[in-house]
């Protein structure tokens, strides 16, 4: 019996719908939920949909919330949000200007420089612009900056969180696309697949990232050089700065973010430890870290704590610790005493560390910890709830024979894998225009994903799970700066001053994405860029 409507245009109906409540600012979860819910049961009235799917959405919420990968997520969080409160970007943005004030263009590489560490601690564009923005911005207006230069830099290098592992959402992606390649798998006919993990595609992000970071260095350099009046560079104001700008004032700055950028990002690529283990000891480090700065006097239990984690870290990677096993050599015995020691050494540091944080005070009227929880918790509600709602919207859209509708448009495209692909990489970036990175890798990716997948981007050779996520957080991160609607020049227009105009902002981050689009276009060329490093850690 031919249905009354077909479930192509109910599908359409769907997203449809859907992108007009988001565009009218309806809640992004409740609207994901609700528009779903009310399309299955028009299918159902209409015959096309089948309310027995909907038994499987109890399943989906169990298994985001067994998922360990996402466990990660607020840990992340958490850390990120503890390093942004404990003022650690102030002390690194002013140690790096002060560094970089002899060179023309200095506080523009200052501050691409402190973007990707601060992406590489913390991971959070929204808080990095938005501190960049309110101390950056201003010392170099009054240095004789070229606004829009200024502002181009700010805005550009607070997206480096984006792409910068450890990324929110690069975890966020690696699980979406982890699910899909399995899919994929499935669906072509192997069901003993292969696996993509976050740890892969933190490896893979990380040669694109730092591309990133070069190309905008190297367009600073060039634009200080050529255009000197936009970006002068300035003598010391007095000697006693010079003094205060020493070495050990360097290695006392940057000591923090670069111990824990190698302890978290570290151990995950050497495969020392999990993205979650690994999210769990950064956040045990940013509490530290925060303590140390809040409460200097109470330094000796911080640093034992440091101590006792780099020791745990250490011993993870030399020893066996793992107790449930049949032989145990004497010195493991050893290593796993010395390791229990530790572990406690480091809990009673942590929990003063703790104690310190909750007794400091913000603007003198919240607690910090209270702040950071507070915090905390807002944005992982958000993210999981987000998650929930775009669970029920893929089945939904699976149910109306969606899937099969997309991969059959997909598939007739010309130019093959390569036609759907650039495709789906302009409908991303222009959903980045109004939506955040949130919905589009809970909505779009689960959904597109296992069709791309399931193609050849040249004979016998399949489509990269690794290479693929680099390119969607790469287009992501670039429709993030691209205006009228790019969410990094919204943050930065709430915190700069009135004399910097709007136009400033757009003509200042312009070179910006045309270096965002040239690294898109070389790892596009060469995949290997992606590929190369997770291929030669893990061997896939």
């Amino acid at each position: 019996m031919t249905p009354l409507v077909p479930p192509e245009l109910l599908c359409l109906g769907l997203f449809a719908t859907t992108f007009a409540l988001l565009l009218a600012g309806y809640p992004v979860a409740f609207t994901l939920a609700g528009t779903s819910l009310i399309f299955a049961g028009l299918g159902a009235l209409l015959g096309v949909f089948d309310f027995a799917l909907l038994s499987a959405f109890p399943q989906r919420i169990f298994a985001t919330m067994s998922n360990e990968i996402l466990v990660a997520v607020p840990l992340f969080v958490l850390m990120g949000v503890m390093l942004e409160r404990s003022r650690i970007a102030e002390d690194l943005l002013d140690e790096m200007g002060r560094r970089a004030r002899s060179l023309p263009g200095g506080l523009a590489l200052a501050v691409t420089l402190v973007g990707a560490l601060l992406a590489a601690s913390t991971g959070i564009v929204g808080a990095t612009v938005v501190t960049m923005g309110l101390i950056s911005l201003p010392a170099m207006l009054r240095r004789g900056y070229s606004p829009a230069f200024a502002c181009g830099s700010i805005a550009a290098s607070g997206t480096l969180g984006q792409i910068i592992p450890p990324s929110i959402i690069l975890v966020l992606l690696g699980d979406q696309l982890s699910t899909a390649y399995q899919k994929a798998q499935f669906d072509s006919g192997i069901f003993a697949p292969d696996t993509v993990t976050v740890t892969d595609l933190f490896a893979g992000a990380l040669l694109p990232g730092g591309l990133l970071v070069g190309l905008y260095l190297a367009y600073q350099l060039a634009y200080a050089r050529l255009n000197p009046a936009g970006a002068p560079a300035f003598p010391a104001d007095t000697p006693e700065q010079d003094h205060a700008a020493g070495p050990a004032s360097l290695l006392r700055t940057l000591a923090a973010p670069a111990l824990l950028i190698l302890a978290v990002l570290g151990s995950i690529l050497a495969g020392i430890a999990t993205p979650t283990e690994a999210a769990g000891m950064g956040a045990a480090g940013a509490f530290l870290l925060t303590a140390l700065k809040l409460a200097p006097r109470h330094s000796r239990e911080v640093y034992a704590g440091l101590a006792a984690c780099a020791g745990l870290l250490a011993l993870t990677s030399l020893f066996d610790l793992r107790v449930q096993r049949d032989a145990i050599e004497i010195h493991e015995k050893i290593a796993i005493a010395a390791a229990i020691v530790l572990s406690l050494v480091a809990c009673g540091s942590l929990a003063l560390a703790t104690y310190r944080i909750g007794q400091a005070r913000s603007d003198g009227v919240e607690s910090v910890l209270g702040e950071v929880v507070r915090a905390t918790a807002r944005l992982c509600a958000m993210v999981f709830t987000i998650l929930i709602g775009a669970a029920l919207f893929s089945l939904v859209f699976r149910g109306l024979n969606g899937d099969v509708w997309l991969e059959n448009a997909l598939s007739q495209l010309p130019g093959g894998a390569a036609g759907a692909i650039l495709v789906v990489m302009a409908v991303m970036f222009l959903l980045g225009f109004f939506l955040d990175f949130l919905e589009i890798v809970f909505i779009v990716v689960p959904i597109v994903a296992p069709i791309l997948l399931k193609m050849e981007i040249a004979p016998g050779e399949p489509v990269s799970p690794v290479w693929l996520g680099v390119m969607i957080a790469v287009n992501l991160q670039t429709s993030f700066l691209t205006p009228p609607f790019g969410f990094s020049l919204f943050f930065l227009r709430g915190v700069a001053p009135q004399e910097v105009k709007t136009a400033d902002i757009y003509r200042g981050v312009a070179p910006f994405i045309g270096l965002q689009l040239l690294c898109l276009v070389l790892i596009w060329m060469m995949p290997g860029l992606a590929t190369w490093l997770p291929a030669a850690l893990y061997g896939r």
